[in-house]
Parts: structure tokens; sequence; C-alpha cells
């Protein structure tokens, strides 16, 4: 489920941060700092397998996962310009998705609602109901999927579908489901005058035993759809791009908390959209990571 928060206002902003009585909230001309950066419509950035836990605390593997979220936001509000927004795509919550988390992600998170909307999915760690009570002060249209919900936000260059890929908490793989993807399809179909860009948290798996267990029916679609030009997933957390058979650009955001293997960076992503393509770049949470700041072209199929 996508959940959309829109950029506050500097009053909203504050009086919420100060509610929720959280040590980010920021003084009114910070708050002026961000809300008047320009604004680069055609720039996005990506948080992934967020993993925050209620104790801002907790450790695993070694990482703070909520001090990794907090640097990867600290950074993006420092960056020179604002995104026409912010994906967080998954995983928000440690293990459980216990309501906890998602109280103490929303503090974390909250400095960047003064900088740009922010668009928020579920992955296999997340639990639906209680994602859905996290942030009551903010109305989100339910699609027609029950239980899921999917979503759909137009850019000037891409349009960007955004789908629900939690199949049960704490469960490895993930799955559309039929009512999903003709939803998807029905989507695409009103849509084929942009780029689309498909955002999952599950990464295409032909096994199903630790991605999209209907793999085979997205590809299908990439295949028929040829305005499909990019298909951004987390869930393995790690960091690389690939091209599919179809010329699908296929992406796997990094995580902001722990790696799975020794080496790969943690961080966020940059995307900046052109006519034909995409510029993209890891923001490696260590500097030295030889994949830091790397900035590749990503050109779209032809139609």
């Amino acid at each position: 489920m996508p959940l959309h928060l829109p950029q506050l206002s500097r009053r909203e902003f504050l009086r919420r941060a100060a509610l929720a009585g959280t040590a980010v909230a920021l003084a009114p001309a910070a708050y002026a700092e961000l809300a008047g950066k320009l604004r680069d419509q055609n720039t996005f950035a990506f948080f992934s397998d967020a993993h925050v836990a209620a104790d801002a605390a907790l450790q695993h593997g070694g990482v703070n996962m909520a001090d990794n979220l907090a640097a990867c936001v600290r950074e993006l509000a420092a960056w020179p310009v604002a995104p026409a927004a912010v994906i967080v795509n998954g995983d928000l919550a440690f293990k459980f998705g216990l309501p906890a988390d998602y109280a103490t992600f929303g503090k974390l998170i909250a400095p960047v609602r003064a900088l740009a909307p922010v668009h928020l999915s579920l992955g296999n760690h997340d639990e639906r109901e209680n994602f859905w009570q996290a942030f009551p002060q903010d109305e989100t249209a339910l699609a027609a999927l029950p239980p899921k919900q999917a979503g759909i936000f137009a850019s000037d260059r891409a349009n960007w579908f955004l789908l629900d890929s939690l199949d049960r908490t704490d469960h490895t793989p993930g799955a559309l489901g039929a009512a999903q993807l003709a939803w998807l399809t029905r989507e695409l179909d009103l849509r084929r005058d942009k780029p689309a860009i498909i955002v999952c948290h599950h990464p295409l798996d032909i096994t199903g035993l630790l991605g999209l267990q209907d793999s085979a029916a997205l590809e299908e679609l990439f295949a028929r759809q040829r305005q499909i030009k990019a298909f951004i997933f987390g869930h393995t957390h790690d960091w690389h791009i690939k091209t599919h058979a179809s010329g699908v650009q296929l992406i796997n955001l990094p995580q902001t908390a722990y790696p799975f293997k020794t080496g790969r960076p943690s961080g966020w992503v940059r995307a900046t959209l052109a006519r034909d393509g995409m510029e993209i770049e890891l923001r490696a949470l260590d500097p030295k990571h030889p994949e830091h700041a790397k900035v590749q072209q990503l050109n779209w199929r032809p139609m």
C-alpha cells in the first residue's frame, strides 16, 4: 500500500512535531530553509528497507537502523534542491510491523515532510492494519483492491505506479494478486502518453521463494506495455541495476538499514528523469564506499 503524505505547511509541521514531542522538531528558521528550497520537478529520492524498531537504540547486525535512517534524512535535507517527491519503498518496520515501530519511523521521517511529499509502501516486515493507523491525520484514498492498496502519481516526465506486494507479515515472498494486476493493466492502458515507472517492494523471482510469486504475470505486462520503462524494488538489501530481457530497467534500491552481505552499501538513491531516460546516483552512508556518488545514465527502451 502506498500512503501519500503531503508536504506540510510550516504551521502544521510545527504543530504535529510539538504534539509528538519529537526531538526532530524544526525551529521556524530551519523549517523555512527546507521549505524554501528550489524544487527540481524531475528529481526523486528513494529510501528502502528502513527496518525501524520502536526502540530507536536497537541494533541489528551491528547497525543502528534509526541512526541510519536519520543520517539519510539529514543528507537529503542538506541537498541543494528539494526533490519532487520522496518514496520509501517498504519494510518501514523492523520485523513484525508493530504500532510503536511506525511511531518511531514517523518521527525520524518528519523533517522530510517539510521538504517534499512522501509516498510510503509496504514490505514483508510491515503489518497492513498497523500501517494504516500510523498516520491518522493524513487521508489516503484506498483503491478498490482489498486488502491491498495501490497508488499512482504523475510527474512531468513519467507516471508512477506504486504497488503493494505484502503477502503475509514476516513471510519472505511477496505477491501482487490477480485484482492488483488487473488494476495495473487497466491503469497502464489509460496512460500510454508517458513513460511508466513501477515501484514495488519485492523483486522479480521466477521461483517465487524470495520475491514476487506472480513474477511471470508482471513480466508479461513488461512485454505488452511498452511504456513501462523501469521497475524499482527493494527487499534484497543490495544495490544494483540490470536490464530485463524486455528492455525494462531493473533498479534494486539499497537499504537504509543493514546489508545482508558484507561490503554492500547502505544509503539512499537520487534519480533525475530526462525525456528518454534517468540519471541515477547512489548516496552511500559510507562516503568512502566505491559506489558512493557514482552516477549512471539509463536509457528507456523504445516504444
